[in-house]
This record gives C-alpha cells, sequence and structure tokens, in this order.
C-alpha cells in the first residue's frame, strides 16, 4: 500500500468537497446569479464542472494508484496541478496583487509533492511514512 497515493486520495477528496460546498456559493453561484452574457455563464459552469471532474478523476486515479504502481499516470496528475498552481500564483499576482485571495494554489502544490513522492515507488514511501 502506497500511503502517500491514500493521503493524495484524501486530499483530492476533501479539496473537491471544499469545491463543491464552499466554493459554489461563493464563486459559481454568483456567476451565475449575475447579469453576464448567457454564454459566459455557460463557459464559466461548464468550467466549473469540468474542475469538479477533474479532481472526482484525479482522486480515483491516486486511489488506483495506492495499490498500483505506474509514475506515467501520476507525474501527469502532477504536472497538470503544477499548471494549476502556476495559473492561481499568476492570476493571484498579476490580478489581484496579492497570492492570498486565490490560495488554492497552496493546496494543489501540496497534492502534487504527496503524488510526486507517492509515484517514487511504494519502498520509498513506505521507508518514509513509518
Amino acid at each position: 500500500m502506497n500511503y502517500w497515493m491514500v493521503a493524495a486520495t484524501a486530499l483530492l477528496v476533501l479539496t473537491n468537497f471544499v469545491h463543491l460546498f464552499l466554493g459554489g456559493p461563493e464563486i459559481h453561484h454568483v456567476i451565475q446569479q449575475s447579469e453576464l452574457a448567457p454564454s459566459v455563464r455557460g463557459v464559466a459552469a461548464v468550467l466549473w464542472h469540468a474542475v469538479t471532474v477533474i479532481l472526482a478523476v484525479f482522486a480515483i486515479a491516486c486511489a488506483y494508484l495506492a495499490t498500483h504502481r505506474n509514475p506515467a499516470l501520476a507525474y501527469v496528475m502532477v504536472a497538470v496541478q503544477v499548471g494549476f498552481s502556476a495559473l492561481f500564483v499568476y492570476y493571484g499576482l498579476a490580478l489581484l496583487g496579492t497570492l492570498w485571495i486565490m490560495p488554492q494554489w497552496t493546496i494543489f502544490l501540496t497534492i502534487s509533492v504527496v503524488t510526486a513522492i507517492g509515484a517514487r515507488g511504494p519502498s520509498i514511501a513506505l521507508v518514509v511514512a513509518r
């Protein structure tokens, strides 16, 4: 059992829960109730739910990786989440002047690190986890 991947799974499930139940009312519902053009609201809804799907698929993949070694799958997930982190950092600084209005980069970076450690293999993960 690769406990780093178990931890990554738990972080992804928690992140998706926060995304849906805390971020939804704060961001998604506000956009949907706004006077923005229907096409803009539609794109925003698709992107919002796409993130939900990605987080769910990544959680399932990490659960799989807890018992099956597949570094390529793990590193693709790491790359996507590092990309998410970079986007939050860039737009936080460029548009908001701070990283802390959109701190999501911290969780995506944390999950990336945990997943990358787990991708190194269960033998390393078990030694570090003990």
